[in-house]
């Protein structure tokens, strides 16, 4: 007798779910569900699945996009741990789809701003698994260190520094103590002895370069914050004379002083843009004259 479940099609669960959460309604609902937001609206909701991609030899379920976050969901009837590397690839090709048209270039010194990948899986398979589990790709990649000690004894090394100054101790003591345990211990013990002061030295330099560094980033983000929010209050004004809105300026004033109290500064970033202004002006109650 011929086995007629041969002929059984195995990824009819697959399609179901893509067929099940076609409509955005019923997608943002799932959302909603996995990340405990409450968005009402399916248009803001961007639907981008690469119908052609294969990986694995399995075809991905629905991919879209919510507010600054790309969303990857996809049913599995067979756990697998590689998934985190199928997410790779096809974020891959989804963000090149997202750019696709407009005139970038990878190698300038601007940063390509992108959505934040989230991949989520709904298992529904046979064996036994945790109601819900992270998998990361750096699980992919061989233990270096367990390979090379002198690499594993510098990891332990800068970790007892960091820990000294999670402690509030001074850069200076950290690294000292940090020296003085090492050698007791046996980590790094013959280099730290005979070069103690010029590791100390090159600590103590690496740590205010950084700081330095960090110091100029925090500088540079903040003028380009408020170049941006300066930028995007003009806008919004020369739009709304525009647009012929009465008292303009004095309704947009008072949204930029809610958003300054609430510490919203991406949102006064995008003051120019007409829809963004309505939706804040309606969701502090401020009259849209």
């Amino acid at each position: 007798m011929t086995n007629k479940r041969n002929n059984v099609n195995r990824k009819y669960k697959d399609r179901l779910f893509k067929l099940i959460f076609r409509e955005k309604g019923d997608l943002l609902q799932l959302y909603n569900a996995v990340n405990g937001t409450d968005y009402d609206n399916p248009e803001d909701m961007e639907i981008n699945t690469l119908e052609d991609a294969v990986y694995m030899g399995m075809k991905n379920d629905v991919s879209f996009l919510v507010k600054d976050i790309l969303n990857l969901y996809e049913h599995q009837s067979t756990y697998s741990p590689n998934l985190p590397l199928r997410g790779v690839f096809y974020f891959a090709d989804l963000y090149w789809k997202i750019l696709a048209g407009i005139d970038i270039d990878i190698y300038s010194s601007k940063l390509i701003k992108l959505p934040f990948p989230q991949f989520v899986v709904f298992y529904n398979g046979t064996k036994q698994q945790p109601e819900r589990q992270v998998f990361h790709l750096h699980s992919a990649f061989p233990e270096v260190m367990r390979k090379c000690r002198k690499l594993e004894e510098y990891s332990i090394f800068i970790g007892k520094v960091r820990e000294n100054t999670d402690r509030k101790m001074p850069i200076k003591d950290a690294v000292d103590h940090a020296v003085e345990e090492c050698i007791n211990e046996g980590i790094l013990e013959k280099i730290l002895r005979e070069n103690r002061e010029e590791v100390c030295s090159m600590l103590l330099s690496e740590y205010d370069e950084q700081a330095h560094i960090e110091s100029e980033k925090k500088i540079a983000r903040e003028e380009g914050r408020q170049e941006g929010i300066q930028e995007g209050i003009r806008e919004g004004i020369i739009k709304g004379k525009e647009a012929g809105l009465q008292a303009g300026e004095d309704l947009l004033a008072r949204l930029v002083a809610c958003l300054q109290h609430d510490g919203r500064f991406q949102d006064m970033e995008r003051l120019s843009d007409a829809e963004t202004r309505k939706r804040l002006y309606q969701e502090y109650n401020l009259s849209d004259l």
